[in-house]
């Protein structure tokens, strides 16, 4: 990431489908598709409206019930994956258990492999959870500090990429130099993000290294973090 004065490059990424292998032969049927959407659905994983067509919005669903659940993150809907969607032991997409060995103390988790992040208050509570988009190779496992970095404020309410097209709203800077929080880049000319919230969660888009979340988070993200607010990024 190489950010340039207080200017925050973002890549406007192209589609990512996660997994490159063929769909699988042995396809469900449309009925069997419907059910499982509307299972998804109740299970919190978003996976769009039910109408049996297992197209990239449910694909983005089934990608987030895999993560919860520590299956292979392919998005496909398969014979195996439905059996475990209409499982009673099934857990859910939205709500999550904090990962283990992240620290003690206020803080923020983030989970690289199942693209999701944690608010924790000092007492150990979840004040708030939900999916992201990164860039695992640009941000290390480790433990990080909200603030200023290389002479850049540490938090900045609208802030822009390099072109100046883009705007990052609720930017909240943690790791050097560039690498923050913030809501999905908006485009500045129309205002409309530049992918669906229904991709975070995923590893269908993908940041320079930022931490892209929903508006909702953003802000939730922007009241709970200090001057000095601890990350911790963990792999699981």
């Amino acid at each position: 990431m190489r950010p340039v004065a207080m200017l925050l490059w973002v890549s406007v990424a192209t589609f990512v489908m996660v997994g490159v292998t063929a769909p699988p032969a042995n396809a469900l049927t449309k009925r069997q598709i419907e059910d499982s959407q509307v299972r998804l659905n109740r299970l919190g994983c978003n996976a769009g409206r039910p109408d049996g067509i297992a197209g990239p919005r449910t694909r983005a669903g089934v990608v987030r019930f895999q993560a919860a659940n520590r299956l292979q993150q392919d998005g496909y809907l398969t014979p195996a994956t439905r059996r475990a969607v209409h499982a009673s032991s099934a857990k859910r997409c939205d709500v999550r258990p904090k990962p283990a060995r992240s620290g003690s103390g206020r803080r923020i988790i983030l989970s690289q492999r199942q693209n999701w992040l944690w608010l924790v208050s000092a007492s150990g509570r979840v004040v708030a959870q939900g999916g992201l988009i990164d860039n695992p190779s640009a941000l290390p496992r480790g433990r990080y500090w909200t603030g200023p970095k290389c002479g850049r404020a540490g938090r900045i309410r609208n802030n822009s990429d390099y072109s100046g097209s883009l705007v990052l709203h609720n930017f909240v800077r943690f790791a050097p130099c560039g690498i923050g929080f913030h809501q999905v880049p908006t485009r500045r000319s129309t205002g409309r993000q530049i992918h669906p919230n229904w991709l975070l969660g995923t590893n269908y888009r993908e940041s320079h290294g930022c931490i892209r979340v929903s508006r909702w988070m953003s802000e939730r993200i922007w009241d709970f973090t200090t001057s000095r607010t601890k990350v911790v990024v963990v792999r699981g």
